[in-house]
């Protein structure tokens, strides 16, 4: 029996979308800043779809980083959503394909009693979906904000990110 739970991040999204990307771009903040533990493992899972199964299937504690439209709140705005509100589907219509699909992912796992025991995102709104590479100077700002709320819920797993050497001396 494992002493810590595995914990995977994962991040979604497509580069050539502008904002859309904004979970790879987080998992490559992530990864440039901070050392990542043994349990703890990262994908970029960009629009992977089905073939994001077994990472999420070997998790204990899954953390997903997207963007996700909620209409009424303006780009930039964060919003961290419980295992509760994942496996209501309460926020499915409301999202991008990609992001169906891993809904429709976990249902799967669920359905093979593979699932991670616990689900969360971690969504910043959008502000430009357009054919573009790179995020908006609003999306580029809330990376910082973003990683701070994985940090505390990490640390309630009992497992802490330490920047890296190079990160600190800076």
């Amino acid at each position: 029996m494992r002493s810590q739970k595995k914990i995977g991040i994962l991040g979604l999204g497509n580069l050539l979308l502008a904002d859309e990307g904004f979970g790879v771009h987080f998992i490559n903040y992530l990864t440039e800043r901070y050392e990542i533990p043994e349990h703890v493992a990262v994908l970029d899972g960009g629009t992977a779809g089905i073939m994001m199964a077994p990472f999420m299937e070997d998790a204990d504690i899954l953390y997903v980083i997207d963007t996700v439209d909620l209409r009424d709140k303006p780009a930039g705005t964060i919003h961290h959503f419980s295992d509760q509100d994942i496996q209501a589907g309460n926020f499915q219509a409301r999202m991008s394909p990609h992001q169906m699909g891993l809904l429709e992912i976990l249902d799967l796992c669920r359905l093979r009693e593979t699932a991670p025991q616990k689900t969360e995102m971690i969504t910043v709104v959008p502000e430009d979906l357009s054919v573009s590479i790179g995020l908006t100077p609003k999306l580029s700002a809330s990376l910082p904000e973003v990683m701070a709320i994985l940090v505390k819920a990490l640390a309630e797993h009992d497992t802490v990110l330490r920047p890296k050497e190079s990160v600190a001396d800076a």
